[in-house]
């Protein structure tokens, strides 16, 4: 995965999967044999998305699908367009293009492609305000593993907020 901030001041991620087996896979509709380390799929997505980061494209490319028909499942992403990438982004995709309106594949990059766009974002949002709830605690406590209310980062950085393991 990769973003980057384009020249018209939009935003851009894109994801990319390959994957091969180590033998010949032989399609369950009879298609042809896939030989031992070709790529079965070889596709990759990409969003386009503005500073407050709502998706305005969605361009999918498939290089190698399994099935002639995988391919016409990439306009289902077009659902995506005015989403924005926020908290839910993963239960919102899913069920917009949950079973057979969408492609398992496609629909796994793009659930990814939020945290490549949140990190490609991190130079632009340091200079944005911390969220913070309603009683100032940032919105960062507890959203992972390392800003956990317990854990060291937020013993550095927010004092007020940190609370020993056996504290909880």
């Amino acid at each position: 995965m990769r973003g980057f901030r384009r020249g018209d001041g939009l935003y851009e991620v894109e994801g990319h999967l390959t994957d091969r087996k180590p033998f010949d896979f032989i399609p369950s509709s009879g298609g042809d044999v896939v030989p031992a380390h070709t790529p079965v799929h070889d596709m990759s997505v990409r969003l386009v998305f503005d500073d407050q980061m709502i998706v305005r494209e969605v361009h999918a490319f498939s290089a190698s699908t399994p099935y002639a028909a995988c391919p016409a499942a990439a306009p289902a992403l077009q659902k995506l367009k005015g989403l924005p990438i926020a908290a839910g982004w993963s239960r919102e995709v899913r069920s917009r293009l949950a079973g057979a309106q969408g492609c398992t594949h496609l629909v796994e990059i793009v659930v990814q492609l939020a945290t490549a766009a949140y990190q490609s974002m991190t130079t632009v949002r340091a200079n944005q305000p911390l969220a913070v709830d309603s009683e100032g605690r940032p919105l960062k406590i507890d959203s992972c593993y390392a800003y956990r209310t317990e854990g060291e980062l937020v013993k550095l950085q927010w004092p007020r907020w940190h609370r020993p393991s056996d504290a909880r």
